[in-house]
């Protein structure tokens, strides 16, 4: 990607957000800015202008203009801060309430009619495209607003998702080439064909209403082994112990069911995987290099002994 292609996006998106206000007006009587902050201040339970300030990158003069201009009309009113009897509480009156659900209102509606347009199949692409953008440029959906995430087993479609998601994940930030997705394809083409729902097992991780990670349990040819699979977590969802959940799902499942060892294959270039491994009480048995899926990589062997570590 050229700073060029990000340019060209950027005025398609500007083109496109006019023309959905072409002829309609869809912010008057107020500047966009002004919908903007009458937005934050409808979708805010408790804010005061330094927080307007900072989410919406403002300019403190220029946001005390606007404060002023709606605290005249009646949209607004202030006062003490209940964090901080130093700041100012900036809430909506009935009146601003009135005036912000009129803009979401026309703001829903032009977005309402664009996506007509557009067809079922191809509004899962744009939301994921979407979903694409935000994550990768840092903006991803607020866990406090997500709340925790839920292991649930695969609903039907889930098991193409996993083959999708973990090729283009690590296409994206490993490099791989498609013999990844034809492993990956294969491993969970013979768990649908074939496993045993007593001793084998998938887990879904779910957060925010979508999939975010996934891991799977299967019987290994050791007897009395079982061995971890496809454990992947997106990363708009790492750092908030999805991974570590999915993983001690399949520990204690395996545990639960008699299987006296848990044993994975993963390659050193995973390096949170590994870390989170190591955690669990996995150690490595063997390493060797090898070349796969198009790179050059160190393949690893750990190993978990379940009737000697506790959790």
């Amino acid at each position: 990607m050229t700073v060029q292609d990000v340019r060209a996006f950027n005025r398609f998106y500007t083109n496109l957000i006019g023309a959905l206000d072409y002829g309609r007006h869809l912010y008057a009587p107020y500047t966009l800015t002004e919908a903007r902050v009458l937005y934050e201040l409808a979708h805010a339970t408790d804010t005061d202008a330094a927080d307007l300030r900072t989410d919406l990158a403002l300019d403190a003069g220029y946001l005390s203009r606007i404060l002023n201009k709606f605290e005249e009309a009646g949209l607004i009113e202030r006062a003490p801060s209940r964090r901080d009897p130093r700041r100012r509480r900036v809430s909506l009156t009935p009146a601003g309430r009135s005036a912000a659900r009129l803009l979401d209102e026309r703001a829903r509606e032009s977005v309402g009619a664009l996506l007509g347009a557009v067809g079922p199949a191809e509004r899962v692409r744009l939301a994921e495209a979407m979903r694409t953008i935000r994550t990768i440029l840092g903006d991803g959906p607020a866990p406090d607003a997500a709340g925790e995430a839920v292991l649930r087993e695969p609903h039907p479609g889930d098991l193409g998702w996993i083959v999708q998601r973990n090729a283009a994940l690590y296409a994206a930030e490993y490099g791989f080439n498609a013999d990844y997705e034809g492993l990956v394809a294969r491993i969970v083409a013979d768990y649908a064909e074939d496993h045993d729902p007593h001793l084998e097992r998938t887990w879904i991780a779910e957060w925010a209403g979508r999939p975010v990670g996934c891991v799977m349990c299967v019987r290994d040819d050791a007897p009395g082994t079982a061995r971890l699979r496809l454990l992947l977590v997106e990363p708009e969802a790492r750092g908030l112990g999805i991974g570590d959940r999915l993983v001690g799902a399949v520990i204690d499942f395996a545990r639960g069911v008699g299987y006296r060892d848990l044993v994975l294959w993963t390659n050193d270039i995973l390096s949170s995987a590994r870390r989170l491994y190591q955690r669990h009480g996995f150690v490595l048995s063997a390493e060797k290099p090898h070349r796969s899926f198009g790179q050059d990589l160190v393949g690893q062997d750990w190993r978990l002994d379940l009737h000697g570590t506790g959790r």
